[in-house]
């Protein structure tokens, strides 16, 4: 409704007779939608315009373009005129390049009164901006700048934008600075515009710069602390980007797997391995984490970091589990021996060497010292021979053999 209204609003004023512009005597002062004067179309004109206006008030643009295709106008005024309203009316049908190319001619016209010409060229620029015509749609802002003597931050935005599809990056910020200094209130896509800027021109120092003014204007918006979390990262800041993540997850912004890792990675690096854990944990039993080889191995390793080795033990083998890893079934039975839970580790050790993927002679001495811890000496004199075997293992291997030799001897067991 508010776009017919205006439109009416023009339209009757065109053909109801021309606009008083009150002269003044430093004319030269005032500034060209001001000096130009509008008038009526033509008395020919004028019938077709009337007509087609009422048929698009009665909802019926077809047949409004029609009337107006019917007109034959001789004078510049009249032939301008008629060629923004079928602008208008085919970007109303959203036929953009038909739309471009009436609003072209009546914008290199540049006849029509003030008001018309004014929102004419702004109508022209932006559909050309709609339809890709970057390059082509610069001047036209400019030009609608010059000729109404106003900056606009959006049209600032929209130039902006037009120099990003261009990849013309020190023209962004130049026009996007040009349009905070005369914003009323903080515009995020403005300072969005600058920050992409910068980060294509590989500048993270200016872009966190950007980030950290943003971040307070406009603090609800958790992308924003990401952001400014993974430029520090970017930067090597670390204790920044722990500390910006951190303040991140207690306002609730960190919703992806991705920067829940993060996190806990920066908080496993820094000293708090612990926390770092019971943070995954958490979201992977919430299933924002998925329960999969990788991600439980990335657990069992922040709570091996924590010495809590219970619970790494546990998400090792369940990590194991998945795809049957030899080398996550040793990590685990690694722990279990340390843990002195002998018993315990013998069958997962033994599911490392039937999975491989592993050196066969650091598995069999692991099994040789569980079964020491269970005083079983006589499998683990085999499994320390079959270590011994083993290049990796033959020095460890051979200096426990006489060991368990003696113990053996001592518990009366034969070899």
């Amino acid at each position: 409704m508010q776009k017919v209204n205006t439109l009416a609003a023009a339209l009757l004023l065109a053909i109801g007779g021309s606009l008083a512009v009150t002269p003044v005597a430093n004319a030269a002062e005032k500034c060209p939608i001001e000096k130009r004067q509008s008038k009526a179309v033509g008395q020919s004109s004028a019938k077709k315009v009337q007509k087609s206006f009422e048929a698009y008030q009665e909802g019926n643009i077809d047949e409004a373009i029609a009337v107006l295709l019917e007109a034959s106008p001789r004078d510049s005024f009249d032939k301008a005129y008629i060629a923004r309203m079928l602008g208008n009316f085919y970007a109303e049908k959203n036929q953009m390049g038909t739309a471009i190319k009436y609003l072209k001619q009546a914008v290199d016209a540049d006849v029509l009164g003030g008001t018309d010409h004014g929102a004419t060229l702004r109508l022209y620029a932006d559909l050309l901006i709609q339809e890709k015509k970057f390059k082509e749609s610069i001047p036209y802002y400019y030009e609608w700048m010059k000729f109404t003597c106003k900056e606009d931050a959006q049209v600032y935005r929209r130039i902006g934008i037009a120099y990003s599809e261009l990849k013309q990056w020190d023209k962004v910020l130049g026009v996007v600075d040009k349009g905070l200094a005369i914003s009323t209130k903080p515009d995020k896509g403005l300072y969005q515009m600058k920050l992409t800027a910068y980060f294509n021109k590989k500048d993270y120092k200016n872009a966190i710069k950007v980030l950290e003014t943003m971040v307070p204007l406009f603090q609800q918006d958790g992308r924003l602390w990401v952001q400014l979390a993974q430029f520090y990262l970017m930067t090597e800041s670390y204790d920044k980007s722990l500390a910006t993540y951190d303040l991140a997850y207690k306002n609730g912004f960190l919703e992806t797997a991705g920067n829940i890792t993060r996190l806990s990675q920066l908080l496993a690096q820094n000293g708090s391995p612990y926390r770092a854990a019971k943070i995954y944990e958490k979201h992977m039993k919430s299933g924002l984490i998925k329960e999969e080889e990788k991600t439980l191995s990335i657990l069992g390793g922040f709570y091996h970091n924590a010495k809590e080795l219970k619970e790494a033990a546990e998400y090792y083998g369940k990590s194991a589990d998945v795809n049957n890893s030899g080398k996550l079934y040793l990590k685990q039975a690694r722990l279990l021996t340390l843990l002195e839970k002998h018993k315990q580790a013998i069958p997962v050790l033994k599911k490392a060497l039937a999975a491989g993927g592993v050196s066969a002679g650091e598995v069999e001495f692991e099994l040789a010292l569980a079964y020491l811890g269970t005083k079983q000496y006589k499998a683990a004199y085999n499994a320390c021979l079959k270590a011994a075997k083993d290049e990796k293992t033959k020095r460890t291997a051979n200096s426990y053999l006489a060991y368990i030799k003696e113990k053996a001897r001592i518990y009366n067991v034969a070899l």
